[in-house]
Formats: C-alpha cells, structure tokens, sequence
C-alpha cells in the first residue's frame, strides 16, 4: 500500500476535473485520480454542445431567463446571472486552449436546443464533448505538474476525524483512497485539497446515455464523510437514446430536434403537438414524459425521430458520429427514422457546494454533476451542463489557489487496512445486486412515479443494501463492488429525496401530486445523520 503526497487532488477526468487540473498546475502538483482511461467519462459523450451567449442576437438576459424557466423556481437566480455572464470568457479559454468549435463563415455555427429562445450552443459537429477533452488533456499531458493515475478507483475520502464523531464543518479533507485495479491495493493519496469531479451516476438505472464509469463514486464518498446531498430527486432522463439491440448508451443529440426533427410514434404520426406547444422543442422532461406516455398507452418499444426532410449533405456534415453510427446499425437517418426511448442522463442534484465550488468540509470542492450548485434547479437546461462544467471549474481552482492551504499536521493518516476481508468467491452476488438495484430504479424510480411505487422501492433498496455492506466488509474491495456499494447508496437516497417531494416539479413527477406547490418551493436534503 503506498502514500503518495500532491498539492492537490482531483478525482475524475471529465471537462471539469481537467481543466481544474490544468489550472491548478500552475500552483503546485496535481494528481488526477480516474477509473479507467483519462478520455472516458460523461463529458467525452456530450453531443450537443456548450451554451454560452456569443450571437449579436442574443444577450445574457434572455439565457438567464430560458435557465430559470427550465429550473421551474429551483434553480438559484444569483448562481444562474453569475454562470451565464462568464461563459463567454470560459468560450474564449476553451478555444486558446485548442478547442475547435464548428464555425460557418468565420463566426461560430451555432445550434438550437429544446428550452432556449436563440441559438446559442457552440458545438463541435456532433461530438463536442469529445472536441473539448481532447483539446484539455492535450493540455494537461503536456504540463509536468500534473500525474494522472488511470484505473484507480476511489474507495472513500480520508478524513482527519470519522464522520460519526463530528460535522463535516469542523472535520477536514486530507485526501482519497483509491484502488489500484492492476494490483487490488487501496493507496492514500494526500493533498490540503481535494476536488471532487467524478461526474454523474445514471448506471444507477438499467437504461442510460452514460458511460460505465457513471455510478456516482463522489457523491457517495461525499454522504458518508458526513455531507448533504441536495435535490436528488431531479434526475434528467434524455428523451432520445438509440433504440438497438447493438447500440449500448448511445445519445441521439437534442441537436437533432432543434434542427428540425420530428417525433413520431410506430403509425408515422406526429405526437408532440398533444403535450407542448413547443412540440419537438419543449424541455426535456417535457418530451420525455410524452415518449414515455406514448409508449405505455399503444405498448410499443420506442418512438421515432424523423429526420428525413432535411438534406442528406446537411444532416451528414452537423451530425457526421450519428449519420456514421446509425448506418453501422442499418439505420441510413437521411431515409429512416431513428428509434429512440428515454434513458437517464444527467443528476441535477449532488454534494452541496457554493459559488466556488466549496463544500461544508474544509479542504473538499465539488464541481461538475457532482456538485449541485444552484444552477439547474428542478431541471437543467439544454447544454448548460459543459458550461457548468468550466465555470465551477475555473473558479474552484482560483479558490483553492487563492486560499490558505496547509498540509495535514501530525504525520500521516491511518493507511488502509484490510481486517479479515479475504477474497471473493461469489461475484454472482454483485451482479445479481446490480441488475436488481438498476431494474427497480428504473420501474419504480423513474420518468413517472406514485407513493406506492416509491415505497416499494425503499424497502427493497434497504434489504439490498444491508446485503451489500456486509459483503463489503467481509471481501477485498474489487472495482466492481465498489460500483455496486455506491449505486446502492444513492438508490437509497434518490427514492428518500423523491418521496420527500409531496409535488411535481421538473424531472420529477408524481401521479399522486400531479401539480408542483409553494410548500415544496425549495431544495431537499438528505444528509447521513
């Protein structure tokens, strides 16, 4: 079990943690902590684009505007003025940075997405997310202060006292144990602060537009060391995931909609007119809702995007990774339509942090989907995800730059210690635990919910829990467990935040509470003690 000692931590290799990263190389020694390769995460699948206001057109009134309306009252308006207004400089650092957004005529080609009132999202094609982290760990690799250790997966923040013996406020961050997949070793790794931008968890529903690595291991960390999470309840379900045997979490951009596609369901028929009159343009838990609706009252196992009366040359040059995707699955989307269903994407929920990414616990930030900073609300806007992403980033690190960091005094924590764990004998269990979790989340948990339903589900979700922490402990720690102890824990609180929500608001919506109410015009908590 080795110790290694850095400046700063940073669990995940999305855009946020990169570029947090290259920023606080500048200052000192950086360690990026990733579970698998650097390039795959949440951000590297980002289709769409980032939104930022850069169009004569357009103003910073009107994006804070379409944010707020999309937040249905949640979202914090200072948090929302404050993102908007410094995206376009996050715009101009991105492209000094290498980032190549698609252009038209010198100016930036930009896109329309579902909420937004003008064209404002930069894009890179179809692949954006993945323009943008190539050009950050281009960045990154080349700077000599920055260490990535990639399949180490972290176990649990290490702190300087344990949880149960007091707040987070008065107990600090020292730094993070991570498993070390080649070898099965949990290292500590140590810094004065450590930023956690481990991403979202959507594996903790059987269908989702997230990678593998996507089972919320910060937020999890976070709840244990004694730290609330804030509005869980508000998972984003994408409306538009390709519907294939042989495609696994692959995205079907919004994009798509605002360039001029068409939902239809199995008979050829336009439906959104019968749910929005935004039609195809609505928000996101708007069009997801209608999808779901559709296929429970005809029984059918998807919906359909038409996007056949666009050009062939237009759709394969805006959307060259979904023309050359589909095709490879017999899909030519210039002739067919798309099947597509709804799958989790985005948690507007997450570790409680402020306007520079601060936690309640001295020494820990958050930033990206980990963190629920006020901006989203009860549901985000259309690629206001990217643009959370850089701006919590950038001020996160000038915070941490800026602050008075010391190392932890009195030698070195407690390294990890094994007990009697032994190895495994029975994986059989943490896949049967998985696929159970993931399936109840998604029949119970899901796009529409009831009390019975939720209720259902925390019992069960309890059971499975108990099951898994006495796993844990009685086993040496495998990636895989790790995963599943995670996804069980935030089960558990998703379904407690959303049963706390007497109301549909947002993503979250309730046959029992059809209409939102004034009482529930706030954030929900939930917090380990």
């Amino acid at each position: 079990m080795a110790t290694y000692r850095f400046d700063f931590i940073v669990v995940g290799s999305g855009a946020a943690g990169l570029l947090a990263a290259h920023k606080l190389a500048k200052a000192g020694r950086v360690a990026v902590i990733t579970k698998r390769s650097p390039e795959i995460s949440n951000s590297n699948l980002a289709q769409g684009g980032i939104a930022a206001v850069t169009a004569p057109n357009d103003n910073v009134a009107l994006h804070i505007a379409d944010t707020l309306r999309t937040g249905a009252g949640l979202s914090d308006p200072r948090i929302v003025r404050m993102t908007v207004s410094e995206a376009p400089e996050r715009i101009r650092e991105l492209v000094a940075l290498g980032t190549r957004f698609s252009r038209k005529d010198g100016a930036f080609e930009l896109g329309l997405e579902g909420g937004h009132s003008r064209r404002r999202v930069l894009h890179a094609a179809d692949a954006t997310g993945r323009e943008i982290e190539r050009a950050l760990l281009e960045a990154c690799a080349a700077d000599r202060n920055i260490t990535f250790f990639p399949y180490h997966s972290a176990v649990d923040l290490i702190l300087r006292s344990r949880p149960a013996r007091v707040r987070p406020a008065k107990n600090s961050c020292l730094g993070v144990y991570a498993l070390e997949e080649g070898t099965g070793r949990v290292h500590s790794f140590l810094a004065p602060a450590v930023l956690l931008a481990s991403g979202g968890a959507g594996k903790v529903y059987r269908y989702t537009s997230n990678p593998d690595v996507a089972t919320g291991d910060g937020m999890a960390m976070a709840y244990r060391a004694g730290l609330s999470l804030v509005n869980m309840e508000f998972v984003q379900f994408h409306p538009t995931c390709l519907y294939h045997p042989q495609a696994k979490s692959f995205l079907i951009s919004e994009a798509l909609r605002g360039e001029g596609g068409v939902l239809r369901g199995a008979d050829g028929k336009a439906f959104m007119k019968s749910y929005s009159r935004s039609l195809e343009l609505a928000p996101r838990d708007i069009v997801a809702r209608a999808i779901d609706s559709e296929l429970k009252r005809t029984g059918a196992d998807c919906v359909y995007l038409d996007m056949t009366r666009l050009k062939a040359a237009f759709l394969k040059k805006r959307f060259p990774t979904i023309y050359a995707k589909c095709l490879q699955l017999g899909i030519d989307i210039t002739k067919n339509p798309i099947p597509v269903v709804p799958a989790a994407h985005f948690f507007c929920g997450g570790v409680r942090s402020d306007d520079c990414g601060r936690t309640a616990m001295p020494g820990l930030y958050a930033v990206g989907e980990v963190a629920h900073t006020g901006l989203h609300g009860a549901n985000r806007l259309a690629s206001n995800s990217l643009l959370e992403a850089c701006v919590f980033a950038h001020r996160a690190a000038e915070a941490i730059k800026g602050g008075r960091l010391s190392r932890p005094a009195g030698g070195s924590p407690a390294p990890w210690t094994t007990g009697n764990a032994r190895p495994s004998d029975e994986a059989v269990i943490i896949k049967h635990n998985w696929d159970e979790i993931r399936t109840l989340m998604w029949n119970y948990v899901g796009i529409v919910r009831s009390d019975k339903r939720l209720a259902r589900a925390g019992i069960r979700v309890k059971i499975i829990s108990a099951e898994i922490i006495k796993y844990y402990w009685d086993f040496l720690p495998t990636r895989d467990l790790l995963e599943l102890r995670n996804i069980a824990c935030l089960a558990d609180i998703i379904i407690r935040s959303a049963r706390s929500r007497k109301e549909s608001r947002g993503l979250h919506y309730t046959v029992d509470y059809p209409k939102p109410s004034k009482k529930f015009l706030k954030p929900t908590s939930v917090d380990r003690y």
